[in-house]
């Protein structure tokens, strides 16, 4: 049996795959939601979204997907990966998600023609069909200054009232430098956010919400304040490592054969965790030598 069933949970409550269902929407991660959602309505151009690693940046965005899928005027792709050799590598992808149709092979299609065939797509789509065509980008840490060039000349297109193409982008903070130096791109941006960890409150709000998501119902929670407190500590509010130290709290929880999670299952966790930190740290000093 799993676990989570000894614990009177239908699912993994604290699974780090990025499941919307599972998306807590603390109070910056349900401002940057509304926001991106009122810029695509608007049809403004280009969002950046940022934040450190394990902010929750990735499951913001699927569930902007999901909410995206709910409504039938939106087209839109989520690009995972955007490092591309070259631009004609980028183009060919937009071409084949997007599902473009053109009478030349596409890999014969000089950039121009591609361009060209990106924008009247576009119109087709934005203007005779009413369709809100939306691009969404993810781990844009990773992007080269060519791909960033293309995104610049997408959003030229456009009509007296709108962009032909919504542009979402979320990456580290190592994105920021590489779009200043574009300043005819950063200038482009309407709308921009910064996610940060959670404070305490939400801490406690993002354990019970995803408990209560994997179907626990019992009154009284399997994490006493003292652990919570602990966990926000040593987390610094980072919804991943939350995530994680809750999973190893809940495993420690049935191995001691306990009712909740306190402190001193929290402390012991961390013990743990340091003292593996300085075994591989040992490790790798002995390989060097």
């Amino acid at each position: 049996m799993s676990y989570y069933r000894l614990l009177g949970c239908d699912k993994e409550p604290f699974s780090t795959s990025p499941d919307p269902n599972f998306f807590y929407l603390s109070k910056d991660h349900d401002s940057a939601l509304t926001n991106i959602l009122i810029e695509l309505r608007l049809k403004r151009g280009l969002t950046v979204i940022l934040g450190d690693i394990g902010t929750g940046k990735t499951t913001l965005s699927r569930k902007l997907v999901h909410e995206l899928r709910q409504r039938e005027d939106f087209i839109f792709y989520m690009l995972l990966n955007p490092q591309f050799e070259t631009e004609q590598d980028f183009l060919q992808t937009l071409f084949h998600h997007f599902g473009i149709e053109t009478s030349k092979d596409v890999t014969q299609m000089r950039r121009a023609e591609m361009m060209n065939a990106i924008e009247r797509f576009l119109l087709q789509k934005a203007v005779s069909e009413g369709k809100t065509l939306t691009l969404i980008m993810d781990e844009m840490q990773k992007v080269s200054e060519s791909t960033l060039e293309v995104l610049r000349v997408f959003l030229n297109f456009e009509t007296n009232e709108f962009k032909l193409l919504q542009v979402v982008l979320l990456g580290q903070l190592e994105l920021v430098p590489k779009i200043r130096k574009m300043p005819n791109f950063y200038d482009r941006i309407s709308f921009k956010y910064v996610l940060n960890p959670f404070d305490l409150d939400d801490t406690r709000k993002m354990i019970q919400y995803r408990l209560q998501k994997a179907g626990y119902n019992s009154h009284r929670s399997l994490f006493n304040d003292e652990a919570v407190e602990e966990i926000h500590r040593y987390t610094m509010g980072y919804p991943r490592r939350i995530t994680m130290a809750c999973h190893k709290a809940l495993k420690q929880l049935i191995i001691r054969k306990k009712e909740r999670v306190d402190a001193e299952i929290v402390r012991e966790l961390i013990r743990m965790d340091n003292q593996a930190m300085w075994n591989e740290a040992e490790t790798l000093q002995q390989q060097l030598i």
